[in-house]
C-alpha cells in the first residue's frame, strides 16, 4: 500500500455491504447483478446517473461468434492480429469461447438486438479487423444504449442498492492491507450527501476509461481515469497504459474543438463506406488487405499520414452511396449527429479525423479480474486483462466487460468467506490537489506530447510539464493557494496521475506497436519489446516502471487456491 489518498474531508456517513461495484456500464452492472444473484449484499456506486457511463455511447455493437460458419477460433485469430503480438492468448481464448453464451444471457436479461425480419436471427455486421460478420447491434447504431437500458432495468427490477452522482475517492483497507471498502463523495443528490464510505470486503472497479486526459475524445466527461488513479494510490499495478486507441473516424468539428466529440462508428465502414481525401482518392487501398476495414491503429495511421502529406486537418468518409433509407434505418444516431453539425452524409462526405477513444491498458488483472491488491477487482475499460494487447479489436470491449464481469462475480461468490477486518484510517500522505483550472493544461500537454504521434522529445517535454504541475501543486498544498477539495480538483488530480503514468510507459517503449506510434522508432521490435510495461506508485509518489520478461504477465495471485468455474 502507498498510503496516499486524495485530500478530502473525513467520511460523514457509512453503509455496509458484501460487495461494492464502482461503475454502471456493461461491466459494472453485469458484475452487480451476478453478485446479487449469488446472495451477496451488493451496492452500485456510479459517478452520474445509472445510464450515463461509456457503455451507452457504444454505437457499433458487441462481437461474438454467433453467425453461421463463424467460430471462436476465428474470432481469436482476428483479436490476436489486432493486438500486435501483446495479447494474452489465454485471456483471448476465454473471451471468445465464453462470449457467445454471455451474449445469450444478456439477451435473456432483456437486451434486444436487431434481427432479420424474415428469419428472426440476429443481424450481424463487420467492423475493422474482423474477417467475418460477427457484430451484433441494436437500434441500428445504438447498441450501447440498448444494453445499458436492459441492465439498468434489471438492476431496478431486482432492487439493488445504488448510489448515483457519486465520485469514488480512495480504497479503504484493513490492518493487513486487504480491501475494506471505499470512500466517495455524493454530489448533492440522493439519500447521502458529501463524503462517506461503503464498508465492504470486496470492491469491483468498473469505472470506464480516461479519455479526458486529451483535449478531444469520444469519451463522456465522466471518463477522468478515477479507477486507475484509485488503484495506483492503493498500490495496484497498472499495465499497457501507453496503448491508447485513437478512433480513426471521429466527426471533425475544427482543430480547436475540445471535449467529447461525435463518433462515426466503424460499422459505417463495415457496411461499405470509403475513406477518401479531398480529391476523392481511396488512400487505404493497398495499405492493408482489408483496406478501410484494417485494424484501427492501421487506419488511424493511414489517415494521419495522408493528412501530413497533404497538409490538411482531416480526411473524409464517403457513404453517399448508402442512400437516405439506409442511413435513416441503419445509422439514425450518426445521421442525426452529423446533421446537427451541418453535415448531411446522404449528400456529402463526412469530415473525419482520429481522436482518443479507448484505453487498451489499465489496472492489471488475472483471468478472474483480481488485481495485485487483495479484495480489489477490475473489469471493463479500467482493467488490463491481456485481451486487447497493443490495440483493441473493434467491438471486443463490450464483450470483455460482459465476460469478465461474470467471471469476477463467480470468483467473489467462491471466496465469499474471505472477510476483511475493520477499515483503518490511512496513515500515509495526501496527494496535493491540482487546481480545477489546470485540467485544460493537462489535456493540452497530453494532446501535444502524447497524442497519436509521439517522439522522445515530445514525451520528454510532456513528462517535464506534468512534473512541473505536480511540483506546483505540492508547493501550494500547505499555503493559501492550495486547491480546495471538491469534485473538479479531485478529477484534475486523477487526470494528472494517470497522465504521468501514460507518459512514463510511452517513454519507455522505444518502438512502434499497435496504437503506440513512436515517430523516432518507427518499426515494431519483437526482440526487445514483445513484453509489457507495468507501473506502480510508491509512497513518496514516484513511479516505478518495469518491463515484463515476455508477452505473458507474471501471476497476479501466485498462491491463490483452486480456480472457480464461472
Amino acid at each position: 500500500m502507498t498510503g496516499i489518498r486524495l485530500t478530502a474531508p473525513a467520511p460523514g456517513w457509512a453503509i455496509d455491504a458484501d460487495v461494492v461495484v464502482v461503475g454502471s456500464g456493461v461491466a459494472g452492472l453485469t458484475a452487480a447483478l451476478r453478485c446479487a444473484a449469488a446472495g451477496l449484499s451488493t451496492v452500485v456506486v456510479t459517478k452520474a446517473r445509472l445510464d450515463d457511463g461509456s457503455t451507452r455511447w457504444a454505437q457499433g455493437g458487441i462481437a461474438a461468434a454467433l453467425g453461421e460458419g463463424d467460430t471462436p477460433g476465428q474470432h481469436l485469430d482476428d483479436t490476436l492480429v489486432a493486438g500486435a503480438g501483446l495479447c494474452d492468448e489465454e485471456a483471448v481464448r476465454t473471451l471468445v469461447t465464453e462470449g457467445p453464451d454471455a451474449v445469450r444471457r444478456l439477451i435473456a436479461t432483456g437486451a434486444r438486438f436487431d434481427t432479420d425480419p424474415a428469419s428472426g436471427e440476429i443481424e450481424l455486421t463487420r467492423e475493422g479487423g474482423h474477417h467475418r460478420r460477427r457484430i451484433a447491434h441494436a437500434g441500428g447504431d445504438a447498441t450501447g444504449a440498448e444494453i445499458s437500458r436492459a441492465l439498468v432495468d434489471a438492476v431496478r427490477d431486482q432492487g439493488l442498492r445504488t448510489i448515483e452522482n457519486a465520485l469514488v475517492l480512495d480504497l479503504l483497507t484493513d490492518a493487513d492491507g486487504r480491501t475494506a471498502g471505499i470512500t466517495l463523495h455524493v454530489m448533492g443528490e440522493g439519500q447521502h450527501d458529501g463524503v462517506g464510505a461503503v464498508h465492504a470486503p470486496t470492491v469491483v472497479l468498473a469505472t470506464g476509461g480516461m479519455g479526458q486526459v486529451f483535449s478531444a475524445t469520444t469519451n463522456p466527461a465522466v471518463s477522468t481515469g478515477d479507477g486507475v488513479a484509485l488503484a495506483l494510490r492503493a498500490g495496484a499495478e497498472v499495465s499497457d497504459l501507453e496503448f491508447v486507441q485513437f478512433h480513426p473516424t471521429v466527426l471533425f468539428l475544427g482543430a480547436d474543438s475540445e471535449g467529447q466529440q461525435p463518433l462515426v462508428s466503424e460499422a459505417v465502414r463495415g457496411e461499405g463506406a470509403y475513406l477518401v481525401d479531398a480529391a476523392g482518392t481511396r488512400f487505404m487501398v493497398g495499405q492493408h488487405e482489408l483496406a478501410e476495414l484494417a485494424p484501427r491503429d492501421i487506419v488511424a495511421k493511414g489517415i494521419m499520414r495522408r493528412m501530413r502529406e497533404q497538409g490538411t486537418e482531416h480526411m473524409y468518409l464517403d457513404a453517399r452511396h448508402f442512400g437516405a433509407e439506409m442511413w435513416e434505418q441503419r445509422f439514425p444516431t450518426i445521421l442525426a449527429a452529423c446533421r446537427s453539425h451541418g453535415i448531411d452524409p446522404v449528400t456529402e462526405p463526412i469530415p473525419v479525423a482520429p481522436a482518443a477513444h479507448y484505453a487498451s491498458g489499465g489496472v492489471r488483472t488475472d483471468l478472474h479480474g483480481r488485481t495485485t491488491v487483495p479484495g480489489l477487482y477490475a473489469c471493463g475499460e479500467v482493467a488490463c486483462t491481456g485481451v486487447h494487447g497493443a490495440n483493441r479489436l473493434a467491438s471486443n470491449s463490450l464483450l470483455e466487460g460482459l465476460v469478465f464481469a461474470e467471471r469476477i462475480a463467480a470468483d467473489i461468490a467462491f471466496r465469499a468467506d474471505a472477510r476483511a477486518g475493520a477499515a483503518r484510517e490511512a496513515d500515509g500522505d495526501t496527494a496535493p490537489l491540482l487546481a480545477p483550472e489546470q485540467r485544460h493544461e493537462v489535456q493540452r500537454i497530453m494532446t501535444h506530447g502524447a497524442g497519436v504521434i509521439r517522439t522522445a522529445a515530445s514525451l520528454d517535454d510532456a513528462a517535464d510539464a506534468l512534473e512541473a504541475l505536480s511540483l506546483h501543486a505540492a508547493h501550494d498544498a500547505d499555503g493559501p493557494k492550495a486547491a480546495e477539495p471538491g469534485v473538479e480538483s479531485w478529477e484534475a488530480t486523477n487526470l494528472l496521475l494517470v497522465s504521468r503514468v501514460l507518459v512514463a510507459a510511452a517513454r519507455e517503449r522505444a518502438e512502434t506497436r499497435g496504437c503506440h506510434w513512436r515517430e523516432d522508432h518507427a518499426d515494431r521490435d519483437d526482440t526487445d519489446w514483445r513484453r509489457h510495461i507495468t507501473v506502480r506508485l510508491t509512497p513518496d509518489r514516484r513511479l516505478v516502471v518495469r518491463r515484463t520478461a515476455g508477452e505473458a504477465f507474471p501471476p497476479v495471485t501466485p498462491n491463490a487456491p483452486r480456480e472457480p468455474q464461472p
